[in-house]
């Protein structure tokens, strides 16, 4: 019989039959183990909720949006040629050395407004994000219509 504390095979109880749960004291081995998936999915809600999903993609889509304009002024090359010419290699490879970059301070309870002053505010850096996200779409979108490079 399942325990209904922790899921396990539950060594205290001789509970059976359909519909019947396990009713016993947890042990200190179960608070562990429950203890144990409740911080692990803190940490999972701390990465795909809040303001850190949102941060992180307005990151990558700043760096993104200012490379491909930048390898577009320079070689000519659209977007879509970008990604297929080893872009998709450099774009992951940005990807998780900026997410984890991101999370270390967000692990360590450092939060982006308290690092916030003048004219460079964690407002100001969301707005940014949003902006180059939808200027990257922009762009791709644009060079698929088109057919050839924006610039």
């Amino acid at each position: 019989m399942k325990c209904a504390v922790d899921n396990y095979l539950c060594m205290m109880c001789s509970v059976s039959g359909a519909g019947k749960s396990c009713t016993h004291v947890p042990t200190v081995e179960c608070q562990h183990k429950v203890r144990r998936k409740i911080k692990a999915l803190k940490i999972l809600l701390k990465l795909v909720s809040g303001p850190a999903p949102e941060r992180i993609n307005g990151r990558l889509a700043m760096i993104g949006f200012v490379s491909a304009l930048g390898v577009e002024l320079a070689n000519g090359q659209d977007l879509f040629t970008q990604i297929s010419n080893g872009g998709l290699t450099l774009f992951v490879g940005t990807s998780v050395v900026l997410t984890l970059a991101s999370l270390v301070p967000l692990f360590k309870g450092v939060r982006a407004e308290s690092k916030s002053s003048g004219l460079m505010t964690s407002d100001a850096e969301l707005w940014n994000g949003r902006f180059a996200m939808l200027g990257l779409i922009a762009l791709g979108f644009t060079e698929f219509v088109q057919g050839t490079p924006l610039v």
